[in-house]
């Protein structure tokens, strides 16, 4: 009953957020802020059609490691590469037999090319061991050509690399920390090629939504023509908002205008539950049936003492351990609570509380009130 009446006292209360529940924390002394309109900028939802990132990759080596490269017998491939650098730079060609070095690794250097970028730009790059070398810490990464999904190089990496992982070997214990096989290198790239995007000749400009939603999108629609006047933007479906901008002579400043225009974004009623730390994210757009839930639980002990068994002095025999084991099963009562129709995220996060349930006993609700169809949303299990 007493669930019933924390459901009643706060019938007329609504909330705008979600709710976060850790495993083994108390969820009782937890609230839920007042609504604040949740207006964001429409940068923060949106992408510009062609303005976008491109990937980079490339092969390379790393040299100067301190014994901690890649062996060669079982690397053919670097032992291939160091034969084909050292020929490039005019040291002879050498065999294999002649080659004797572990401080050497073969890696992939990837990267990501911002929209924009010129030539003479750094960008940060990420090296990765694709050998058996055991850490990359103290190499320097030699001139690496990176290329994109056309085959074209657009930028050149070299530099020192900085691990943040480690690794320690002894004879009988080792130790590793982080991932000693990967790596950053700081502005460890220039940029050598443009790709070429005209965006000051554009007639239309596309919007993307990061999260596909019509309600959002016609509330993004809505917002840019009240700003730049009627038919100016036209929502084309969930995902994409196209602007005329053939009357804006400068685009750039048109763009800087809408990506600060403040909207509301939808959201799908959806619980993400992550069953291994017991976490459950609840949002506000969650409702629920009226259900009537019973939740009880079954505890078992076991208990486990070692005793001695001696025989009697100047007797033949002999001590034995004998153990004795001790199992008690403790069921708690089941009540049912009935559950109003229609109850919003506020009711139902205080009911729970009043119960007295925690994390994991929450999840198994959710997931039986999903079954029973009383969930009015999506529940994901991560």
């Amino acid at each position: 009953m007493r669930f019933r009446s924390a459901i009643r006292m706060l019938a007329g209360l609504s909330v705008g957020l979600g709710l976060a529940l850790q495993a083994g924390a108390d969820i009782s002394g937890l609230s839920l802020p007042l609504p604040s309109g949740s207006d964001v900028r429409i940068k923060d939802i949106a992408t510009v059609d062609g303005v976008r990132e491109n990937q980079l990759v490339g092969y390379g080596l790393v040299v100067g490691l301190n014994g901690t490269g890649d062996t060669l017998r079982n690397s053919p491939f670097t032992e291939s590469s160091i034969e084909g650098m050292l020929e490039r730079l005019g040291a002879g060609n050498l065999s294999g037999d002649e080659i004797r070095t572990q401080n050497t690794a073969a890696v992939l250097v990837t990267a990501s090319l911002p929209a924009f970028a010129r030539m003479g730009q750094t960008i940060d790059v990420v090296v990765s061991s694709i050998g058996d070398a055991s850490s990359l810490r103290g190499g320097t990464l030699i001139v690496t050509t990176l290329t994109g999904a056309d085959g074209e190089v657009y930028a050149v990496a070299q530099g020192p690399i900085a691990v943040a992982g480690y690794a320690a070997q002894g004879i009988n214990a080792s130790i590793v920390e982080g991932v000693p096989t990967v790596a950053r290198i700081e502005n460890g790239a220039i940029v050598e090629r443009e790709i070429p995007f005209a965006f000051d000749h554009l007639n239309t400009i596309r919007l993307a939504l990061r999260t596909p939603d019509f309600t959002t999108a016609q509330r993004v629609e809505e917002a840019i023509n009240a700003y730049l006047g009627a038919n100016a933007a036209r929502a084309l479906d969930p995902t994409t908002i196209e602007i005329n901008a053939r009357n804006h002579p400068d685009l750039t400043q048109l763009m800087a205008h809408i990506e600060n225009l403040r909207v509301s974004p939808d959201t799908v009623a959806r619980v993400v539950i992550d069953a291994r730390s017991g976490t459950i994210v609840i949002g506000a757009n969650v409702r629920i049936g009226e259900v009537a839930v019973s939740q009880g639980g079954l505890t078992v002990i076991v208990r486990e003492e070692i005793e001695v068994s001696q025989p009697e002095p100047f007797s033949i025999g002999e001590t034995v351990i004998v153990p004795q084991t001790e199992v008690e099963v403790r069921e708690r009562e089941a009540q049912f609570t009935v559950l109003e129709g229609n109850v919003s995220l506020q009711r139902l996060v205080d009911g729970l509380n009043a119960i007295g349930v925690g994390a994991t006993e929450t999840i198994s609700i959710l997931q039986a009130i999903k079954a029973a169809g009383a969930l009015h949303a999506d529940l994901e299990i991560i």
